[in-house]
């Protein structure tokens, strides 16, 4: 059993909660519930009966939590049911299992909760190694897909290492080892074609991009313009047409002196490859390769296809300098290898100076010579092989990028600091980089925050508060809002959507992608301009481009790319009006009042509806006694099943408000011949016209916004789902960035500074 208050709180308060509970409680819960929740017939399948204790409520919280919110909407009991409690009585349960559910003392220690060791994500991974190795390929392509928790696929509990996935870090290890590090042996070397601008004829030779004909005796001269020193080697690949009793002859000078002369047996239509017998020392500069062909033959009496013998290059290439590292290396091995064996350095002083600045930024921590053992055997070992250096280096590298330290943010193993009496504990100061970095930038902490983690300054308040602005303004926050504004608006559904192509002529892969764009470039510029969160819901402008700009019926835009563009807000403000929001919220060929009413709820109200009761038909079979009726009257038909009412006399209106966009957010005056009815009176007596009356309603919720706001960041920053006792942290966050402007800024500093994101409960989930 979870203790609810701290362990500062006076026992006796639990003694009258019991109480409170036996007396006053209880007998509402018989009165109301029992008839239909009792024993084994217990309506669906929930019996409440066995609760005859504060404590064994406690014992199932959750189901509790879920309950509680159906009695809050006036779902439970239903409003059909025999009898229904008086509001004092609903209000006297709600205040109780409020106070018991969630009632904790927020003036002592809170717990900070604890975070299960947390896998990179796919998004996370590709970053880390864009940001530790240098190169951005996106390994993680074709990982498997990551589970969601919570809304958020970085959620600790649910990111399992399924042995798939295993055999994928594997293999992309290996490919992230070699293109990022040149290892320096024959094979490193790319052959450089000899193109055809860089070819002179003398005789009868004809050069053609599929090659170069010998038709009689004559020479091909080739430029190769070196820009380093070295031993190369050289290839001709050719072929003959066949005639007399010998073989085509190819000689091959570089710089006048004889390399070698072969004897062109392959045929012209399988050409074969000659390799110089050794490499070839060069100097830097310009040197000309020439081929002759010496034994032209033509027998107008032989055989057919036997009777002209000549000569046919398709192909001469060079590469190198061999053993020697070229001058255009990847920057990514120029970032890694800092150090060369040689001159008194050996391979094991070389690899130790290596890793241990690459596993530090690897693993974002400090990294011990015992640590370091390992991995600088294998790259001696390797070396010993007959392997080259940068081979050696390029198998270390594998060896870090699947370890636990690297794939796990795993917290705790250098923390010096000791627990409180109570188990809370301050996060280090590297874990503290890695949860602002990947909280901002779904990627590893750059130089900046390694340095002020080894200054010991990353608690600081005032650092953090820096910090945090700086990040939001670095180009990598782009990863905020594509990984977080991205779930939190289901952004990411929106590529598996396809809108009925009869109904919807004009909806392609095109539109649809700019409307995501539109919605990323209004999260994207209220974060960038530090704006206050409330324009989410009621902001007079937005963003687009030509295309997007047209079908919203504008003709003022112009050009492919994005630009800020001013409301009258006559018919559209904020997110809910943007076409992504209202395409994800339809169905493929109508609107849905119910999910654009669900999705205000959730993300507008923070008052998530509960899962609809089992066994209710969904809106067509309702409406199916009524087929020519309107989406309005239908509705109302579907709102008179038992159980349904409570929800959805809240959700329809919602949703029935923003009926003049239609299923992929285009505005309309009617559907079909009739005029479209978005007006609509809410539960607590409001009435509103229109779209932009109820917004303004809406906007008045900002405190319900602003606690929902913070709840979805607050998950996705800390990695877990939001516990009862982060209530004291949520409040004070939501305090405290409403009071500076509701700037979004000071929403991310608030949760930054928090005990959630900044301690820890010790305990088995991560020790």
């Amino acid at each position: 059993m979870i203790n609810v208050v701290s362990a500062n709180a006076d026992l006796s308060s639990i003694e009258i909660s019991e109480k409170q509970f036996t007396s006053q409680i209880k007998p509402l819960l018989t009165k109301y519930c029992l008839d239909c929740h009792t024993g084994e017939e217990a309506e669906a399948g929930l019996s409440l009966d066995k609760y005859t204790s504060r404590s064994s409520i406690l014992e199932h919280r959750e189901a509790w939590e879920k309950i509680v919110q159906r009695i809050q909407i006036q779902s439970m009991p239903p409003k059909d049911a025999d009898s229904l409690p008086t509001d004092k009585e609903r209000e006297a349960i709600l205040a109780w299992f409020d106070d018991t559910l969630y009632g904790i003392d927020c003036t002592g220690d809170v717990n900070p909760g604890r975070v299960t060791i947390r896998r990179l994500n796919r998004n996370e991974y590709n970053n880390t190694i864009r940001d530790l190795v240098g190169i951005d390929f996106q390994p993680a392509k074709n990982f498997p897909s990551d589970d969601v928790g919570y809304g958020f696929d970085n959620i600790g509990d649910v990111l399992s290492l399924p042995p798939l996935l295993m055999e994928k870090y594997l293999d992309a290890s290996e490919q992230i080892a070699e293109k990022a590090i040149f290892a320096n042996t024959p094979d490193s070397y790319p052959w450089k074609n000899i193109t055809e601008k860089q070819l002179q004829k003398k005789g009868a030779v004809t050069i053609r991009k599929s090659g170069v004909g010998f038709h009689s005796q004559g020479t091909l001269a080739g430029l190769i313009n070196l820009k380093q020193a070295g031993k190369y080697e050289i290839r001709i690949k050719a072929g003959q047409t066949p005639a007399g009793k010998d073989p085509a002859k190819m000689k091959v000078e570089l710089d006048g002196k004889l390399l070698r002369t072969f004897d062109v047996k392959a045929d012209r239509s399988a050409p074969g490859t000659y390799l110089m017998p050794r490499a070839v020392a060069l100097s830097k500069g310009k040197h000309v390769l020439t081929v002759t062909f010496l034994n032209d033959f033509f027998d107008p009496k032989g055989p057919p296809k036997k009777r002209d013998r000549n000569l046919y290059v398709n192909e001469i290439a060079y590469r190198g300098p061999l053993g020697l590292l070229p001058t255009d290396l990847p920057a990514s091995h120029k970032k890694i290898i800092t150090c060369n064996p040689g001159s008194g350095r050996s391979v094991q002083y070389c690899a130790e100076k290596i890793f241990k600045q690459f596993a530090e930024r690897a693993f974002r921590r400090p990294v011990s010579r015992q640590e370091l053992k390992p991995i600088v055997e294998l790259v001696n070992a390797t070396v010993k092989s007959g392997r080259t250096f940068e081979q050696g280096i390029q198998v270390g590298i594998q060896a870090i990028l699947v370890s636990p330290h690297f794939l796990f943010r795993i917290e705790g193993i250098q923390n010096t600091v000791q627990a409180s009496s109570n188990g809370v504990q301050k996060v280090n100061q590297y874990e503290i980089a890695s949860r602002l970095s990947y909280f901002l930038w779904s990627s590893m902490p750059d130089d900046t925050l390694f340095k002020l983690a080894a200054q010991g300054q990353l608690d600081n308040p005032r650092t953090l508060q820096v910090q945090v602005k700086r990040m939001l303004n670095d180009p990598k926050s782009s990863a905020f809002v594509k990984n977080f504004a991205g779930q939190w608006l289901n952004l990411r559904n929106l590529e598996d959507l396809s809108p009925d192509p009869k109904k919807f002529r004009g909806f392609n892969s095109q539109l649809k992608n700019d409307m995501r764009r539109e919605t990323e470039e209004f999260f994207s510029y209220i974060m960038k301009e530090d704006r206050s969160v409330i324009e989410f819901i009621n902001a007079d402008y937005t963003f687009m481009n030509e295309r997007l700009a047209k079908f919203y019926g504008n003709n003022r835009v112009k050009g492919e790319s994005f630009q800020k563009v001013n409301l009258d807000k006559t018919k559209r403000a904020g997110l809910i009006t943007q076409a992504s929001i209202l395409t994800l919220t339809s169905n493929p060929g109508r609107t849905s009042p119910v999910k654009r009413g669900k999705w205000i709820m959730e993300n507008i109200l923070g008052t998530p509806p509960p899962a609809p009761p089992p066994n209710v038909p969904e809106l067509e079979e309702s409406a199916s006694a009524k087929p020519n009726a309107t989406l309005r009257e239908q509705l109302a038909i579907h709102r008179k099943i038992a159980g349904c009412a409570a929800c959805h006399d809240l959700m329809d209106p919602l949703g029935l408000g923003f009926e003049n966009f239609n299923a992929i957010g285009s505005w309309r005056e009617k559907e079909g011949r009739k005029k479209i009815d978005s007006s609509g009176l809410l539960p607590d007596g409001q009435t509103f016209n229109g779209p932009i009356e109820l917004i303004t309603i809406l906007e008045k919720q900002k405190q319900g916004f602003c606690r929902s706001l913070t709840e979805k960041m607050l998950t996705y920053a800390i990695g877990r789902g939001i516990e009862f006792y982060d209530k004291c942290a949520i409040d004070e966050i939501t305090t405290n960035f409403t009071a500076k402007g509701y700037r979004f800024s000071a929403l991310v500093t608030e949760i930054v500074l928090s005990d959630p994101f900044l301690k820890r409960q010790r305990g088995p989930r991560n020790d």
